[in-house]
């Protein structure tokens, strides 16, 4: 009896989360997509940044765009505020800090903490879904760019499900860390098989993923 009591709590906490999501959903498809750019105009890009040296890397890649992708939209882990602290950082040197419309910040459940169990990860990912979908359709960007953090993933599902749906086309672009020499990381394992374009800086990748795109350290 205390079992069944206890999978009927499960079952309706699940429940009261999918119909949040769908009511998320429904307000964000409502309003319509923050970022409108022309057939021809500014590049609308979403960044994914990690912690510590991810961060440092994609920051690195942003700082070499041209001004044409804008804005530029962030993505961070909920408990990340170091990487805050950097794009922050990072934008005002660059001449964006009185220009808050040229940036966002946005704040999802990480899918993976360190030394985290697999099992417990897909659990958390699928959580992180649920933030990452509303926040994709709402920016609707038209590049999604990322370099290895467990949060790109639920990211770039969400902006295949915007095209599958038909309502944009986003490019997933995927540039593998530059401390991956022999192996890719889980995320790259993932995202190999989906991302658009798929960067290694080391030619040890590119002999085993031969999709990859070899460039040589790119930062």
């Amino acid at each position: 009896m205390e079992l069944q009591t206890l999978l009927l709590g499960v079952l309706s906490g699940c429940s009261l989360i999918i119909l949040c999501f769908l009511v998320r959903l429904f307000v964000v498809l409502r309003e319509g997509p923050e970022c409108k750019p022309g057939a021809k105009g500014p590049v609308c890009i979403l960044v994914v940044a990690g912690s510590g040296g991810h961060t440092t890397e994609i920051l690195r890649l942003v700082g070499s765009l041209s001004q044409s992708y804008r804005p530029r939209h962030y993505a961070i882990a909920d408990t990340d505020q170091m990487s805050e602290d950097k794009i922050r950082t990072f934008e005002s040197s660059h001449g964006d800090a009185l220009k808050e419309h040229q940036y966002t910040i946005h704040r999802i459940p990480r899918s993976r903490e360190v030394r985290q169990s697999w099992s417990s990860s897909v659990v958390s990912t699928l959580y992180a879904l649920l933030y990452s979908v509303p926040l994709v359709f709402r920016l609707r960007p038209d590049v999604v760019l990322c370099n290895g953090p467990g949060t790109c993933v639920p990211l770039c599902a969400a902006g295949l499900l915007l095209g599958m749906l038909g309502l944009k086309r986003v490019v997933l672009v995927y540039v593998e860390s530059i401390c991956r020499v022999e192996n890719l990381s889980l995320s790259g394992k993932i995202l190999y098989h989906l991302a658009d374009y798929f960067f290694v800086q080391w030619t040890s990748l590119k002999d085993k993923y031969p999709k990859a795109i070899y460039m040589g350290r790119i930062v």
